[in-house]
C-alpha cells in the first residue's frame, strides 16, 4: 500500500509535466498568443513615447515615478486581468469548443493532471509575456540610471507582485471556465466591475478583491509615487497578503479540479 502511493504520485507528476510541456509548446504558437504578446508590449511603446518626449521637449522626470504611476497601473488594472481571463478560461473552454476534451480524457492521465498541467503552462506563458514588457519598459524609462543597483529592487518587487497576480487570477478564471459557458463575459464583469470598484470602498470590504492583496505588497507612500494606484487603500500586512494570494489560488485550483473531474461536459452542435 505504501509503495503504491509514491507510484501514483510519481505517475501524476510525470503526467502533469508532460501536459505542461505539450500545452506550453502549443500555446506559444497559437494565434491568440501572438495577439496578446503584442498587447503586452503596449507599455513598452508608452515608455518609448514618454522617453522621446523627454528628449525632444527637454522635460525632466524620474523614470521610477513614471513606471510606478503609469506602467504599473496599466499592468495591475488592465493587462494581467485580460491575460489571466482569456488564458485561464480557455484551459477548459477551448477543449469544449474544439471538441478535443474526449481525446484528452481518453488518455491514461487523470483529469486533475490535465487541468493543472494546462493551467501551469498557460500561467507560465502569460508570466513570460508580462515580464518581458515590464523589463523593457523599466529599462527604457530608467536608461540614465541603469548603473544604480538600487533601482532594480523596484523592478524585482513589481515583477514579483505581477507574477503573483497572474498566478492567482489565472487560477480563479480557470475555475470559472470549468462550469460557466459564458465565462469571458462573467470574467469581464468581474475584472472591470468588481475588481476595479470594490478596491476603493473603505474598510474590510476591500479584502474581497484580489487586487487588494497585490496592492498591499507595494510600498505605502503618501503622495507622489503610487498615489493613484494606492488611493484609499487600507493595506493588509505583506505576509498575510502573500498567504491570502496563495490560499485563493489553492482554493480555486482545487475547486476547478473537482468540477473538471466530476462534471460531464456535453458538446453542442
Amino acid at each position: 500500500m505504501r509503495e503504491r502511493i509514491p507510484a501514483k504520485l510519481s505517475f501524476f507528476l510525470n503526467s502533469l509535466i508532460e501536459v505542461f510541456f505539450f500545452f506550453f509548446s502549443l500555446g506559444k504558437r497559437a494565434r491568440k498568443t501572438k495577439v496578446f504578446y503584442l498587447l503586452s508590449f503596449l507599455p513598452v511603446i508608452m515608455a518609448l513615447i514618454i522617453k522621446f518626449a523627454q528628449i525632444f521637449y527637454d522635460h525632466h522626470f524620474q523614470g521610477l515615478y513614471i513606471f510606478s504611476n503609469m506602467i504599473m497601473v496599466f499592468y495591475l488594472q488592465f493587462l494581467i486581468l485580460i491575460l489571466a481571463l482569456f488564458f485561464g478560461t480557455s484551459v477548459c473552454s477551448e477543449e469544449m469548443e474544439g471538441k478535443t476534451l474526449t481525446y484528452l480524457t481518453s488518455r491514461p492521465v487523470s483529469k486533475p493532471a490535465i487541468l493543472l498541467g494546462k493551467y501551469s503552462a498557460y500561467t507560465f506563458l502569460v508570466v513570460l509575456m508580462t515580464l518581458v514588457g515590464v523589463v523593457f519598459s523599466f529599462l527604457i524609462l530608467n536608461v540614465e540610471s541603469l548603473l544604480s543597483l538600487s533601482i532594480y529592487k523596484t523592478l524585482l518587487r513589481d515583477a514579483a507582485v505581477l507574477t503573483l497576480g497572474l498566478i492567482c487570477y489565472t487560477a480563479f478564471f480557470t475555475f470559472i471556465g470549468t462550469f460557466l459557458k459564458r465565462s469571458i463575459m462573467f470574467g469581464l464583469i468581474f475584472s472591470f466591475g468588481w475588481e476595479n470598484v470594490i478596491q476603493y470602498f473603505p474598510g474590510s470590504t476591500q479584502r474581497f478583491a484580489i487586487v487588494h492583496y497585490l496592492k498591499s505588497l507595494l510600498p505605502q507612500l503618501s503622495g507622489g509615487r503610487f498615489s493613484f494606484l494606492l488611493f484609499r487603500l487600507e493595506p493588509t500586512s505583506p505576509g498575510i497578503a502573500i498567504i491570502m494570494l496563495f490560499l485563493i489560488t489553492g482554493i480555486f485550483l482545487g475547486l476547478a479540479c473537482l468540477f473538471f473531474s466530476l462534471k460531464e461536459y456535453i458538446f453542442e452542435d
